[in-house]
């Protein structure tokens, strides 16, 4: 259940995402769902591969290019799925931190 509302909100952030970001587009809340569930496995898998290779990167910017990451991850998945499109990094780039904040927030308020 946890997973399933998490997976939810995330999708819902998506959507409220393409409304007031300019660069951020999604056809229906059906491909925001999409979006949320393939960004959620390339977090899960490729996050933590691209993480390690680029360590020395991470330590010189004292983990800011983790931002970078998670912006070109989140760009990366508006190229698999249909329907939701991001148009620059700099979308990319807000994007990947509203998804943060978005996850951050849910993951505190879902544990109480």
């Amino acid at each position: 259940m946890y997973l399933i509302l998490r997976w939810l909100v995330n999708a819902v952030a998506i959507l409220l995402m393409a409304f007031y970001l300019p660069g951020i587009a999604v056809s229906g809340f059906y491909a925001a769902l999409i979006a949320a569930l393939i960004l959620g496995i390339i977090n899960a898998v490729l996050r933590p591969l691209l993480v390690i290779l680029i360590l020395p990167v991470n330590i010189l910017t004292l983990g800011l290019f983790t931002l970078i990451i998670n912006a070109v991850l989140f760009w990366f998945t508006s190229t698999i799925v249909k329907g939701f499109d991001v148009a620059d990094f700099k979308a990319a780039f807000i994007g990947a931190l509203i998804m943060w904040l978005v996850s951050w927030f849910s993951n505190w308020l879902l544990k109480k």
